[in-house]
């Protein structure tokens, strides 16, 4: 059976991985997939605390998580867009065009 403990190792882990990976890369994709894998994690530790305690806020904050990281992807892309036209990399250390 599983029990909120094998959720909260699960979501310990994915965000774990999603930090190191946010913190370890330069890739630009590579930090927005990190980002998007620990928002997942907290969706997973969100809903599993809520079904633990027969709760729907948990559930309901999840749906606008999901809401803002939809629109945090759109406006990061297109940002990422603009740069990899001016600059043609992805590499975040390239992205000096940002400074005043």
């Amino acid at each position: 059976m599983v029990t909120l403990t094998h959720y909260v190792v699960l979501s310990s882990i994915l965000f774990g991985l999603g930090a190191i990976g946010f913190l370890t890369r330069r890739n630009a994709m590579i930090l927005f997939m990190s980002v998007e894998l620990m928002l997942n994690a907290v969706n997973l530790m969100l809903v599993a605390f809520s079904e633990f305690r027969a709760d729907m806020a948990g559930q309901v904050m999840v749906i606008f998580i999901y809401a803002v990281a939809a629109a945090e992807v759109a406006v990061g892309l297109a940002i990422l867009i603009g740069l990899f036209r001016h600059v043609r990399s992805v590499d975040i250390n390239k992205f000096n065009v940002l400074k005043w």
